[in-house]
Parts: structure tokens; sequence; C-alpha cells
């Protein structure tokens, strides 16, 4: 039986290759990485996933993100069952531990007989000719493949700018001044309960690291970048900021639901959450703190938060640009 070519070795491009390989179809799996990088990913596992927390909810009878889990599990989806088996505590949220279920995937496609790897870069589909392929490789296509896939489509991609939080070691968080809670105690176990690590900023703590935000420095789009949109589910906290002062505090600062244990009877102005990134809890995620500002000015606006004072950073934030087409309408025309 000829293999299915299936290009792109991330989540969606696993998920395809195991319901094949499940079906005894065999199929022939690229990957260009790592002999091409992109800005996103650091490693040359499968599915590796760039913030822990892209399966957002799980909560299949008010979410429709959960609903879609429920779904997958039922079909027996690898993704999805490795997803929960390397979860991390994040309250009603789906986090994971990003190395571990990388890993874990990637062995497994690896050493399954019906799965043969390729890592090359694919450039152009003609290469396929009649054979039949499945183009699975997500919004961090490279740039030769986007261009044929434009020339097919006979449309201009689509793109939008999305963006990364950073990520700090735990041992460097100052736990007078940090505490653990999930907003408003959500969660059946104790574990869910504190499931999140609060850092608090009093009003004129708040309005200082406002400030620091706004005139911190940035990174700038070239000309031919500047029309292309954000993606509104990831906004760069300063750009949030800019909107307005009050912003963040009904964003992702908002102090609602939690109680600092440091200071009895008083309620914090403003939260800065974080969240799990790995199992051993060494290393927590700044929740929705995507930033485009440069590096050097990260470190020194983060320490503005009381409790990062002296925050050591496994990894900063950055913004990258995402490549789509219109699915749906090339299907449709189909």
């Amino acid at each position: 039986m000829q293999p299915i070519n299936i290009i792109g070795g991330g989540m969606a491009g696993c998920e395809v290759a195991w319901q094949l390989i499940n079906a005894k179809i065999p199929v022939k799996l690229f990957e260009m990485r790592p002999q091409k990088k992109t800005f996103a990913h650091k490693t040359s596992l499968f599915a590796e996933l760039v913030c822990s927390n892209s399966f957002r909810s799980h909560d299949h009878e008010n979410n429709a993100v959960g609903l879609l889990h429920w779904e997958m599990r039922e079909a027996k989806s690898l993704v999805i069952e490795k997803a929960y088996k390397h979860s991390v505590p994040a309250g009603s949220a789906l986090a994971v531990d990003r190395d571990r279920f990388a890993k874990e995937i990637s062995d497994i496609l690896r050493s399954n007989p019906l799965v043969t790897i390729s890592r090359e870069e694919v450039t152009d589909l003609s290469i396929f000719g009649h054979k039949p392929v499945v183009v699975a490789t997500g919004p961090l296509s490279s740039e030769k493949l986007v261009a044929n896939l434009v020339k097919l489509t006979g449309e201009k991609n689509l793109a939008f700018f999305d963006a990364i939080a950073p990520i700090v070691h735990a041992n460097s968080v100052d736990m007078r001044k940090a505490w653990f809670q999930s907003r408003y105690d959500k969660g059946e176990t104790e574990e869910a309960k504190q499931a999140y690590l609060n850092c608090s900023l009093n009003r004129d703590e708040y309005y200082q690291f406002i400030k620091k935000l706004i005139e911190a420095d940035k990174t700038e789009f070239k000309e031919w970048e500047k029309n292309t949109p954000y993606f509104n589910g990831c906004l760069p906290i300063e750009t949030m900021a800019e909107r307005g002062r009050e912003t963040l505090r009904f964003g992702p600062m908002k102090p609602v639901g939690l109680t600092d244990p440091h200071a009895p009877g008083s309620k914090p102005y403003a939260v800065v959450q974080l969240r799990h990134e790995n199992k051993f809890g060494t290393l927590f995620n700044i929740v929705g703190f995507q930033t485009k500002m440069k590096h050097s000015a990260q470190v020194e606006v983060f320490r503005h938060i009381p409790a990062l004072k002296k925050a050591k950073f496994a990894r900063l934030g950055g913004i990258h640009k995402n490549t789509f087409i219109n699915s749906p309408r090339i299907l449709n025309e189909c």
C-alpha cells in the first residue's frame, strides 16, 4: 500500500498520522526541523507546543473547546490522550508539560513501523504528483511552501501576528510576596485550588508598571508588515496597556477572586498570575504576558512586579508572524 504523505509534524500532522496508522495505513511524515528552524520552535520534536496552554479549557459541559477535547478522546486521539497524561495544574485550563508531551508523541511515531520520517523541507507540492498528501504545516510554514500554496490556491495568503509570554524560574520568585491560589478557589482538588502562583501589586506599583510598559523599547515592524493585524487572543501586554491604563486590571491582571495572605484584610489592586510550565514546578509561565518588547526591556519592566524583582527568565517573550490560507473557502469550492 502506498503511504499517505503528511507535511508537518505539529499536533495536526501527528494526529493525522496516528489515525491513519491505527487503520493500518502507512504514512510518510515530512518535518523540516531541525534542518530548517522556525522563530518559535526550539527542538526537533514532533508536536512541540509554543505555549503550555495551547489546549485552553477542558470544561466539556460549558466550553466549546472543552467539548472538542471530549470528542477527540472519543475518537481515541493520541494528542489529547498525551495532553491529559502530561497536564500540569492550571485550574479549568488544560496546560501541559510541553517537553514531556512532545517527547512521548515523538517516541511513539518514530518507533511505529508504519511511519517513515523525512527531515526535509517541502517547498513544492507538485513533487507528489497525484499521490495523496495532507498539508499540516500550520501558521509557521516555510516561506517557500507558503509561496507555492499561494500560487496553487490563487489567493494572497492571510496572516496575523502572535506573541509568546516569558517563562521564569520558580526559585527566583519572592514567595514573601507571592502565593498559590486559583481564582475564587476553583477546583475539585487541593492541587487545582492552588494551581496559580499570584504576584500582587498595590495601586502605585500598578501604575508605575503600566508607565514602564508603555515607555519600553519594542520590536518595530517592517514597512510591509505594518498592516498585519494581531491575533486578539494573544495581544502583546504593552499593546493592551496602550489602550488605557485600566485595561490590564480588567484583563490578565484582574485581582478578583484572589486574597493575598501577606496582606490580610486588604484586596490586591492588581495581580499577575503564573502558571506551571512543567511537571516539576520549576518553571512558570507569566499568564497573558505575551510581549513584543525587546529582551533587555522585558527583564527591566517585569522586575518592577514586586514578587519578580529578582526573577530569572528561562525564556523571554517574542512576537512572530503566523501565515495561513483561507481553508474553508478553498475547500467549499472543491
